[in-house]
């Protein structure tokens, strides 16, 4: 990751805290006086942001200096130390609130994505997140999605063709399913993902041909059809098989067991709980 991709968004952060003019810190600490501090993750969590919360830091000041006690990606205890801090102290008492919740909320999403990790284990399927992201976000949550060991669906509109529900519905009286997938094929070298709502769609997606179908809400017994169905297949193309729609922690491992090759979950990204984490100073 090249953190100063994100230096926008913490520019605003800190102009949403105001960082710049600490009235408390400003009125109590003398602007000579140096210190050195250490940031604590107090539950277990998959570290994930460190750059970040240093960038936090020396952007509000440059000389301060941050060693990094671990990696992002490393699952680590509760009470683990994890950046240790020296400056001066009115610039890490002014960073400290935005550069804990942007060290805590990253640390949240690639926890979450861990878990589903963990949960599929040691079935085929990936686990993938998906486009429900914090508006202007996008490129950090999905940085730690991957933290957690899971996989970015695609980053943007274009990216990929991806048919939805609604492409279809605008489409209905113009083109069928194949005639659509065949329009794509001459149209673009992309990727073809196709959503389908039932195994007779399937069918219909199956024999057209695109590289992925996804299957919307489908139930256990209807998603071994598909992959049974996708594996019957001895001419023409065999698409990987995408699972999606009400996916949680505890139904994703008996979806795995499907046979399915993905599983995108939202979730990830947004039902994640931000980790526990705090700044102290040491003598």
């Amino acid at each position: 990751m090249r953190p100063e991709r994100f230096d926008h968004i913490i520019r605003e952060a800190l102009r949403e805290d105001r960082a710049g003019r600490d009235i408390t810190t400003r009125l109590l600490v003398d602007p000579s006086v140096t210190a050195r501090a250490r940031i604590i993750i107090k539950e277990k969590a998959v570290v994930c942001g460190l750059e970040i919360a240093c960038r936090v830091f020396q952007m509000i000041d440059k000389t301060v200096r941050c060693s990094f006690l671990c990696a992002d990606g490393k699952e680590v205890p509760a009470g683990a130390k994890v950046l240790f801090l020296r400056g001066r102290a009115r610039s890490l008492l002014s960073g400290e609130r935005t550069a804990l919740n942007f060290l805590g909320y990253l640390s949240g999403v690639a926890t979450n994505a861990r878990n589903y990790v963990r949960a599929v284990r040691p079935c085929k399927a990936r686990i993938l997140d998906t486009r429900k992201t914090t508006p202007g976000l996008r490129g950090l949550e999905k940085y730690a999605v991957r933290c957690g060991g899971a996989f970015n669906h695609r980053r943007g509109l274009s990216d990929m063709v991806l048919v939805k529900d609604n492409h279809r519905w605008i489409c209905r009286n113009r083109m069928a399913v194949g005639a659509m997938v065949r329009h794509l094929r001459r149209s673009t070298r992309q990727t073809i993902e196709f959503e389908v709502d039932d195994l007779q769609e399937f069918k219909e997606a199956l024999a057209a041909g695109p590289d992925i179908i996804l299957l919307d809400n489908m139930n256990g017994r209807q998603l071994r059809q598909a992959v049974s169905l996708r594996n019957k297949r001895k001419s023409g193309k065999r698409p990987l098989l995408e699972a999606s729609g009400g996916i949680t922690l505890r139904n994703v491992r008996r979806i795995a067991q499907t046979g399915v090759d993905r599983i995108s979950v939202g979730a990830l990204t947004h039902s994640r709980r931000s980790i526990d984490v705090s700044m102290e100073f040491v003598d």
